[in-house]
C-alpha cells in the first residue's frame, strides 16, 4: 500500500506545483468555487449551482486565454558567489534587460531550482528531525516526508521577489535571497517570470535557461587554537614536498664534494670558479603535521548525526593554526583518501570543498583507514578523530591510535548514556549535539 502512495506522490506533488505556479490567490479562490459549484450543482433541478459553476468556468476560462497573449522580450543573467554556507542567507544579483520599447511592469521574478524525487529506499529509511511529532496518518502515508525529501534534494529555497517597473531598453538588477538547506552542489535550472492576466485570475509564465551550479559549504563552529604537545616530524622531501616539486630535501649550503655523491647535487657555477667539484648540501626538514580523520559509516541514506559530524570536521579544518602545520584530511569512501592543507600546499577552502561533497558509507569502513594511517604514522604529530557512533570498532580504533602513542582528541555526539561513558573511559570527548556550539568553542586538549 506505501509503494503504491509512493509512486503517486510524483503526480499529486506536480498537480499541486502546477497549480501553485499558475494561480493567483484569487484564482484559487475562483477554482475552489468552481469545484464546490460542481458537486452541489450536479441536479439542475434542485439547485441554481451550476449557474455559477458556468460563471466561474468562464471567467477561468477568460483568464487562461488571456494569458497566452503576453510577450516578453528579455534577457537575464546571475551573478552568483564562489561558496555558500549551509543555513546562512545570501543575496545574489539578478539582470534583466529589457528589449523592446514598452514598459515591463507587473513581473514576479522566481528560481527553478533541479530537484530530484527520492527513491523509494530512501523515503522507506530517511528520517525526518521531527517526524516523532507527526500524527499516525502522516506518518504512514509519509507525504509530509517525501516533501521534506524534495526540499532536500533541491537543496536551497529562494525567495520569489515583486519587480518594480522595468524600463524600455533598459536594464534592471535585483537582489533574490537564497537559503542553502545542505551542503553540496545546487544545480539551478532556470529563473522564471510571472505575470498576471487582466482579471487578475491566471498567471503566464516566461522561462529563461540559465543551468548553472552553487558548492554549498558545510557549517562552521568557532573552534579555540588547539595546542597539541606532539612535537615536530621529519617529513620526507621537506618544503620541496609541501610545494610538490619531488623528493628533494631544503638547500642548507655548499660543501666540497665526496665520493658517492649524486651527480645532481653538483653545483656547476661555483665548479667552474673553483676548478673543483663542488656540491649542495641538503637538511632534513621537521614540520608538525596533524590529522583530521571522519568517521562515515552509518546505515542510514541521511543522518543528521552525520550533517553535524561534517561540520564539526570542517571547523577543526579552519580552527586557528600556525600556517607551518599540515593538516591531513582522511575519511573512507569508495576508498580511503587523504587530502593534505597547508605550508604551501591546498589551502583549506580545498578541504571544506571535499567535505561539502563526501558522503555516507553503508558498510563498515573503519578498517580501512589502518593502512593509510601506517603509511603516515612516522610523519604525524596528533590526530583529530570525529566519530559517527560507538560501537566496538570504534572503541578499538581509539585504542589502537591509543597504542601508537599518538597525541589525539576524539569526539563524538552524544548517543545513549551508557555509550556515552564507554566513550569517555577511553577518552573520547562526548559533545551535546543541542549544545554544539558553546561546547566546541571551550574545547581544550
Amino acid at each position: 500500500m506505501r509503494r503504491f502512495l509512493f509512486h503517486n506522490f510524483r503526480l499529486i506533488f506536480a498537480i499541486d506545483i502546477w497549480v501553485r505556479q499558475r494561480f493567483t490567490l484569487a484564482g484559487k479562490l475562483v477554482l475552489g468555487g468552481l469545484v464546490a459549484a460542481s458537486v452541489f450543482g450536479v441536479d439542475t433541478r434542485q439547485t441554481f449551482a451550476y449557474q455559477l459553476f458556468s460563471l466561474l468556468l468562464a471567467l477561468l476560462l477568460l483568464a487562461i486565454l488571456g494569458s497566452w497573449f503576453s510577450r516578453l522580450k528579455l534577457t537575464a543573467q546571475r551573478e552568483l558567489p564562489r561558496f555558500l554556507t549551509v543555513g546562512e542567507p545570501f543575496d545574489y544579483r539578478v539582470l534583466l534587460t529589457n528589449h523592446t520599447s514598452s514598459l515591463q511592469q507587473g513581473l514576479l521574478l522566481s528560481e527553478q531550482i533541479k530537484q530530484n524525487p527520492p527513491t523509494f529506499a530512501q523515503f522507506s529509511q530517511i528520517r525526518e528531525k521531527n517526524q516523532w511529532r507527526q500524527n499516525w496518518f502522516d506518518n504512514y502515508v509519509g507525504y509530509p516526508r517525501w516533501l521534506w525529501l524534495i526540499s532536500l534534494n533541491r537543496g536551497a529555497n529562494v525567495e520569489p521577489k515583486l519587480l518594480p517597473p522595468l524600463p524600455p531598453k533598459g536594464t534592471l538588477a535585483v537582489s533574490l535571497r537564497i537559503l542553502p538547506l545542505r551542503r553540496g552542489f545546487i544545480h539551478f535550472d532556470r529563473l522564471k517570470l510571472a505575470r498576471t492576466d487582466p482579471l487578475g485570475l491566471f498567471n503566464a509564465l516566461h522561462f529563461f535557461s540559465l543551468p548553472e551550479r552553487l558548492l554549498v559549504l558545510p557549517y562552521r563552529y568557532p573552534i579555540p587554537p588547539l595546542n597539541f604537545s606532539g612535537s615536530r616530524k621529519y617529513q620526507k622531501g621537506g618544503v620541496n614536498l609541501a610545494m610538490s616539486v619531488g623528493d628533494a630535501e631544503e638547500f642548507m649550503s655548499l660543501r666540497e664534494y665526496r665520493p658517492g655523491d649524486p651527480l645532481r647535487h653538483i653545483h656547476w657555477r661555483s665548479f667552474a670558479r673553483l676548478g673543483k667539484p663542488v656540491v649542495k648540501e641538503y637538511q632534513d626538514e621537521f614540520f608538525v603535521r596533524h590529522a583530521l580523520i571522519l568517521d562515515t559509516f552509518n546505515d542510514y541514506y541521511y543522518e543528521p548525526r552525520f550533517e553535524q559530524a561534517v561540520s564539526i570536521a570542517a571547523s577543526f579544518a579552519c580552527a586557528p593554526r600556525s600556517h607551518e602545520i599540515l593538516l591531513d584530511l582522511m575519511f573512507v569512501g569508495s576508498e580511503a583518501h587523504c587530502f593534505t592543507s597547508g605550508r604551501g600546499l591546498a589551502p583549506v577552502s580545498k578541504l571544506l570543498e571535499i567535505l561539502a561533497c563526501v558522503e555516507m558509507s553503508k558498510e563498515p569502513n573503519l578498517e580501512h583507514l589502518y593502512p593509510l594511517l601506517n603509511q603516515h604514522l612516522h610523519s604525524l604529530s596528533a590526530c583529530i578523530c570525529v566519530l559517527l557512533n560507538w560501537d566496538e570498532q570504534r572503541r578499538s580504533f581509539i585504542q589502537w591510535l591509543r597504542a601508537k602513542n599518538i597525541q589525539f582528541l576524539a569526539v563524538i555526539l552524544s548517543q545513549d548514556p551508557e555509550s556515552d561513558a564507554d566513550a569517555q573511559s577511553v577518552g573520547v570527548k562526548v559533545l551535546n549535539s543541542e549544545q554544539l556550539a558553546s561546547e566546541l568553542a571551550a574545547l581544550t586538549v
